[in-house]
């Protein structure tokens, strides 16, 4: 099956490296990928797979099946929007192209495959937005994973890891609310709202440098007032949270809320503290199904490893689905590790040779971890066992 498997991604090479260079060349912003989910989607349909369009409420996302209707259910994971200015250097173009990949493999090798003990559905997600807006939230939310026992994707990076530690994150909005007053004309009659949002960067600076590892805390103004010559009754701060789990989050969030509560107390100023969008949750990896990942990567001639203890990758909205569905997302490095994400040169290398190797191996892997799941005797089993074990361990 692995070998059919094989044949099939390796005949569809170039068409999904065309892909990949279509996103590349046309980055779309979150939320904005109506050229992506329409090439993507139209892919799979052209290919044989039932395509629902518009999921979750999202006019960008959409769901692609083929195979038996039942389980199990395999959910292969595509991103595809881009960053602002610096087009796919995320490399979600990567992301799509090794997806849809997986998907066609898979469902081509199921269908000139006869056997009693291979059968289930092979689902492509079309997910926007995962850089801004977590688009994978909203369908987890919707219950497009509600039916699913595994979602699979890839990252290309800078390490080649088995997994990814990745982050819960959270955006906190804090307005002080104050008096106006002139500042020379009737400056005892004024209440600064600005200088006690001032004080909350000074208070979160303390916060931060008392946080475990992977806690972090960064923070903009937003409004500061309007003139020179008057005392702000406003001030507004977005502040960006990541813990490295939800639970340590959700701690963080109420630190954050009372550092705002004392200092209005002190400065006379009232406060408003909350949630500013839905964030994301912390990434669970499934090591039944990353382990079965990175053994048939290796057969490609790419060895993953263990991620560096104690280093954190930023965020993402796969942490939702990891929640409620046994999930894997690897990095494969494209780039050395001297590098990183997020900067021309690796949009650079997002269209580039080592860009497509990757690709079509991830595509491969993921296929057959699929495979697997749909063949072997007990492993959905103990990937949901495992799954199980970590939500009760509050991991």
């Amino acid at each position: 099956m692995h070998e059919r498997i094989g044949q099939e991604v390796t005949a569809r090479a170039p068409r999904l490296w065309d892909v990949a260079h279509a996103l590349h060349r046309e980055p779309e912003l979150a939320f904005e990928e109506h050229a992506a989910a329409k090439l993507l989607s139209g892919e799979l349909e052209d290919a044989g797979f039932t395509v629902r369009r518009g999921v979750a409420g999202m006019p960008t996302a959409f769901t692609a099946e083929a195979g038996t209707g039942g389980r199990p259910r395999i959910a292969l994971l595509l991103e595809y929007d881009a960053l602002p200015g610096l087009g796919h250097a995320c490399g979600h173009n990567l992301i799509a192209a090794a997806g849809l990949g997986a998907a066609l493999g898979l469902q081509s090798a199921l269908l000139s495959v006869s056997s009693p003990v291979l059968g289930g559905t092979v689902m492509a997600v079309g997910a926007p937005a995962e850089e801004r807006g977590g688009g994978k939230v909203r369908e987890v939310a919707a219950g497009t994973f509600d039916e699913v026992d595994a979602a699979l994707m890839f990252h290309p990076g800078v390490n080649n890891w088995s997994w990814s530690p990745l982050t819960a994150q959270v955006q906190v909005q804090v307005v002080f609310h104050g008096r106006a007053a002139h500042p020379t004309g009737n400056p005892t009659e004024g209440v600064d709202a600005l200088a006690a949002l001032l004080q909350m960067f000074g208070a979160l600076n303390m916060l931060q440098r008392r946080l475990a590892p992977g806690g972090h805390i960064q923070g903009i103004i937003t409004d500061g007032g309007r003139a020179t010559n008057i005392v702000p009754d406003r001030a507004e701060g977005l502040f960006g949270l990541r813990a490295a789990t939800t639970s340590a989050l959700d701690e963080l969030v109420v630190q954050v809320t009372q550092c705002a509560e004392g200092i209005a107390a002190a400065t006379g100023t009232r406060v408003e503290a909350s949630r500013a969008n839905a964030g994301y949750r912390h990434f669970r990896d499934n090591d039944v199904l990353s382990s079965r990942f990175a053994q048939h990567l290796r057969d490609t001639g790419i060895r993953l490893e263990e991620p560096t203890p104690g280093v954190y990758l930023g965020s993402s909205d796969i942490g939702d689905v990891s929640t409620v569905v046994p999930s894997i997302h690897p990095f494969v490095a494209i780039l050395g590790s001297d590098q990183s994400d997020h900067t021309p040169e690796f949009a650079a290398a997002a269209a580039g040779a080592q860009g497509r190797k990757v690709m079509l191996a991830a595509a491969w892997a993921m296929a057959c971890t699929a495979a697997d799941v749909m063949s072997e005797p007990g492993l959905c089993e103990r990937a949901w066992a495992r799954q199980r074990a970590r939500a009760a361990a509050g991991q």
